[in-house]
Order: C-alpha cells, then sequence, then structure tokens
C-alpha cells in the first residue's frame, strides 16, 4: 500500500472538496462533492451527535445514493450548511428524480464550535447557509488541510484541531481514502509530547515523523479532556473508496473506519462526543474478490482516519486574534 498523489481524499476519483468559513465567526464548512450520486453509509458512535439525513443511509432505505456529504462548524446552526449545498446542487441540475423534481441528497453532520470566542451574534439567520453554498462552489481535487472550513474553530483536549486527510492505494487497485475534521474531547497527542496517537501508522512523516513513545508514559493514559457539556466535542470523518459497493457494504466500510478514530484519539466515543463516520463508494472499480477485498477496504479506510485525524491536528494553524482557542501544535513543536 502506497499513499495517493495527493495523500487526500480527493484520489478517490469522482470526488471533489471545498471549504468556505469566517475568520471573525471563527467557524466554517467542509464539503465532499459528488460527480455522481455515490453509494452511502454511516456510523455514529459518539454519544451527542447533530445531524441530518442519516437515517436514508440505511441499507434498507430506497435513496441508492447521495451528491454530497456536509461537515460544519455551528452546533444545530451549521446543520443549515447542507441547505445551501443543496441549493447548489439543484441550480445545477442534480438530485434525485421525484414527480419530475431534482432533489440533491445531502447528509450532513455538526461540530460545537460556539465558546470558540467567534463573533456569533450573527442575527435573525445563521451564516452557514451562505457558507455552504460557498464551500461548494469552492469545491476541487485540491484543498487545504488544518484550519480551515469546518476545522477553522474545532479543538482537541491540550491544542487545535483541524482538517485532515490521507489516502492509500491498494495492492488490487483501489483506492481507499479519508477526511476528518477534528474537535475531540480527548487528545491527538500521546501526552503533552510531541508524538501522536497514531504514528504507528505514519506515512513519510506526514505529520512530524516522531513515531511513538515507548515506553508510552503513564500521565498520557489519564483520559484529558476539554469540558463536560455533551455534544461539546465531536469527530466529523468520511472516507470513500472508488470500489463498486452495495450499501450494506458501504455501511460495514463506515463501521470498520470508527477504529481509525480509536487509534488517533484518546479518549474516543465518549458522551461528550458526537463522533459519525460516513462513507462513499463510487462504484469505479468492481472487486474481483468481495469479502477478501472488503476487508482490505475497510482496514485501510482505518488507517487512512487514524493519519487524516493527525494530519488535522498537525496542520493547524495558531489562534486568531482574541479567540479562546488553545495553542496549536505547530506553536510547540516544529513541523
Amino acid at each position: 500500500m502506497r499513499p495517493g498523489p495527493r495523500n487526500a481524499l480527493t484520489d478517490v476519483h469522482g470526488l471533489a472538496v471545498g471549504h468556505a468559513e469566517d475568520a471573525a465567526l471563527l467557524s466554517g464548512t467542509t464539503v465532499v462533492l459528488c460527480d455522481a450520486p455515490a453509494t452511502a453509509g454511516v456510523d455514529v458512535r459518539g454519544g451527542g451527535p447533530g445531524t441530518r439525513e442519516t437515517a436514508l443511509l440505511a441499507p434498507e432505505m430506497t435513496v441508492p445514493g447521495v451528491d454530497a456529504i456536509v461537515l460544519s462548524g455551528g452546533s444545530a446552526f451549521g446543520l443549515d450548511a447542507a441547505s445551501g449545498v443543496q441549493a447548489f446542487l439543484r441550480a445545477a441540475g442534480r438530485g434525485f428524480e421525484v414527480a419530475g423534481h431534482r432533489v440533491p441528497i445531502v447528509p450532513g453532520a455538526i461540530l460545537f464550535d460556539l465558546a470558540n470566542g467567534g463573533d456569533k451574534g450573527w442575527g435573525r439567520y445563521p451564516p452557514y447557509r451562505d457558507l455552504g453554498w460557498r464551500a461548494a462552489e469552492a469545491a476541487g481535487a485540491d484543498f487545504a488541510l488544518g484550519s480551515v472550513g469546518a476545522g477553522l474553530g474545532a479543538t482537541t483536549a491540550n491544542y487545535r484541531g483541524g482538517v485532515g486527510s490521507a489516502s492509500l492505494v491498494l495492492d488490487n487497485g483501489c483506492t481507499v481514502a479519508a477526511l476528518a475534521v477534528v474537535n475531540a474531547v480527548g487528545r491527538a497527542t500521546v501526552g503533552e509530547g510531541p508524538h501522536f496517537w497514531a504514528g504507528a501508522w505514519e506515512i513519510g512523516g506526514e505529520f512530524g515523523g516522531h513515531g511513538l513513545p515507548c515506553p508510552v508514559p503513564a500521565e498520557a493514559l489519564l483520559p484529558l479532556t476539554k469540558g463536560e457539556t455533551p455534544g461539546a466535542a465531536t469527530t466529523l470523518a468520511v472516507v470513500a473508496t472508488d470500489a463498486a459497493l452495495s450499501k450494506p457494504e458501504t455501511s460495514r466500510l463506515a463501521t470498520m473506519a470508527q477504529d481509525g478514530m480509536a487509534r488517533a484519539l484518546h479518549p474516543i466515543h465518549t458522551p461528550l462526543d458526537g463522533d459519525i463516520v460516513f462513507a462513499l463508494a463510487t462504484g469505479r472499480r468492481e472487486l474481483v474478490s468481495p469479502l477478501r477485498d472488503m476487508v482490505r477496504i475497510g482496514s485501510a479506510a482505518a488507517i487512512c482516519l487514524a493519519r487524516a485525524i493527525a494530519r488535522g491536528v498537525y496542520e493547524a494553524g495558531a489562534a486568531g486574534a482574541g479567540s479562546a482557542l488553545l495553542p496549536a501544535y505547530r506553536d510547540r513543536f516544529s513541523r
């Protein structure tokens, strides 16, 4: 296995990623656009999720594919971002056909960043619908990591969070990739040192090349958290593959990928988190050995997600003036 050319979600052909953010708000939105409807699944493990249209992703539901996935800051207010993406896609003639109308299918999830010091006095309507449109408009193959989009105002227990991504090309020719927005209640680092919990999965020094400490310091095993408000911390993720998967297989892909969160964050899946993994299958590559290949694809998705989480923290920028954000990893350790 090796990373794809971008080491990013867009190494899966048919996907584009866009960000939009507001510096004064200290919040933003990230969208994954599908060139054509993609088979999708979801797995929810956190105790405080905030979601839109996740029920239709269940294997037994009618809608066969989605047009986009939206990840947003703003807590429940951020669910409006998906409406902006839906409006953008409708204007482009995209969507599930019902009675002569096109209805874009745009599931989404949100993270809590209301207490990060940004100006949340937006008046009658929150700005996330417009941010969603702008993110969709900006979507492309190349996109920034770190303190951008939905990750602009994200934090972990000890450092700023952010957007990360990673990919792998498997020996069967399939590409697997992940994108994460890290706003976890726990830590991505092993204690306060430079090592990441995901260090064992790092490729090519993509998040500092520090590896794992041996042995792990005892104090690093204590579950340091950043608050006690349910739903006030969340890691959101999209994993994707170009393999042709059914809805049940795509749901299983989301489930397998959740292990990547457990490899990269401590603690994880707490009552305070809203952790969610969406999975997408673009269907461009038929599987020769479906069961064996599903094991490989799911395992690679968990590895990619662990790496993406570490990269999101590693690439985060310094906090904005007047914000209540924590320092960035790069403020303490050299890149």
